[in-house]
């Protein structure tokens, strides 16, 4: 008897690709809520929401420009208040470098800190250093005004295009280029909970054709900083979303300065979405602070916060919040503290002498 073989044949099927995960929208609906309201001003108080607390406003951050507020402990800065802190992206990205941050686990993780951060794009220091004015935001707008300002006796360490900056190092004099799209990739290196846009500061010595320049050009570059953060946004699925707020130029030009405003409100990536907030910037009268602010504030959309960049006097605060600031920064106030001087009620007062230990009784009125 001769036996049949058979073989049990498998039915054959296409492989069917996995689809691929959703990609899941980070980016909350909104990052701030409004409280309660001045009557007939602009200013109010709020929460701003980020990954790592709420800040609620108005409120001061404290700059650490380094990573580190000078001379002063993270666990200090926590039991003095402090609800949240500044790192520059400047400095951090010439020492020790944003990939060494990124590797450590972020900003926060770097300088010991667990409540929110924020980052400035850079575009300060390129300004400042670059020009020779340091520090100087506040400044008088008299004089021979110029396209090509440098402070006296300064040599130029930047130059800027319509691409970006070209800037020396103040280090070792090594030369760098920042655009909106590096200030954005070495800002999500760092991984802070709010950060800026890359803009153009001018001073208060420019032509007012350089000023309407460089409103067109910052405008220009906020669409970039836009695009590259949404970018940056989908290819760290993984990290927390990073708010980015846009800046204000236009000097102490009314017309400057809504412009500014409307065209950075209404810009929008190829996701739909615009800024999560604006950062007021740029040098200004101090006499002035509280118009400008005014100025900006009617136009921007109140459902979003605004940022106050370089402003720590006392007074300067009070005149900012009626207007409609929630947020400030500046190094100023650490800067005091280390040369031995507070602010009370009537001004700045120095504790002691830098010459001798004695109480001194000197006294800088606001």
């Amino acid at each position: 008897m001769v036996g049949t073989l058979t073989r049990r044949i498998e039915p054959v099927t296409s492989a069917v690709p996995t689809p691929p995960e959703p990609v899941v929208d980070k980016r909350p609906e909104s990052i701030f809520t409004i409280g309660t309201r001045l009557e007939d001003r602009l200013g109010r108080t709020g929460t701003i929401h980020t990954p790592h607390g709420d800040i609620a406003t108005p409120s001061f951050v404290a700059v650490g420009t380094k990573a580190t507020v000078k001379a002063v402990l993270p666990e200090s800065m926590k039991e003095l208040g402090a609800q949240s802190l500044l790192a520059n992206a400047y400095h951090l990205y010439l020492q020790p470098g944003p990939d060494i941050v990124d590797e450590a686990g972020g900003l926060g993780k770097f300088m010991n800190w667990d409540g929110p951060t924020f980052t400035d794009s850079g575009g300060f220091q390129v300004m400042s250093l670059g020009v020779g004015f340091k520090k100087v935001l506040a400044m008088e707008a008299v004089g021979v005004q110029s396209d090509d300002v440098i402070a006296k006796g300064k040599e130029r360490l930047a130059t800027v295009d319509d691409e970006g900056v070209t800037f020396k190092s103040h280090l070792d004099g090594s030369k760098h280029r920042f655009t909106p799209e590096v200030s954005m990739q070495i800002q999500h290196q760092l991984g802070a909970d709010i950060m800026f846009a890359f803009d153009e500061l001018t001073t208060l010595l420019n032509t007012r054709g350089y000023q309407e320049r460089s409103v067109e050009r910052t405008q220009a570059w906020a669409i970039r900083c836009i695009n590259e953060h949404e970018k940056l946004t989908a290819e760290r699925a993984d990290k927390p979303y990073q708010a980015l707020f846009g800046v204000i130029q236009g000097a102490q030009y009314e017309d400057l300065r809504r412009q500014a405003c409307r065209g950075l409100e209404s810009i929008e990536g190829e996701n739909g979405y615009g800024f999560d907030g604006y950062g007021i910037g740029g040098a200004l009268e101090k006499q002035n602070l509280g118009t400008i602010v005014r100025w900006c504030n009617e136009e921007l959309p109140e459902n979003k916060p605004r940022h106050m960049l370089g402003i720590s006097e006392p007074d300067d605060f009070f005149v900012a919040i009626e207007n409609g600031a929630d947020t400030f920064d500046c190094v100023n106030p650490s800067r005091v503290a280390r040369n031995a001087a507070i602010y009370v009620r009537s001004g700045r007062r120095r504790k002691c002498s830098r010459r001798r230990s004695a109480p001194s009784t000197t006294s800088d009125s606001p």
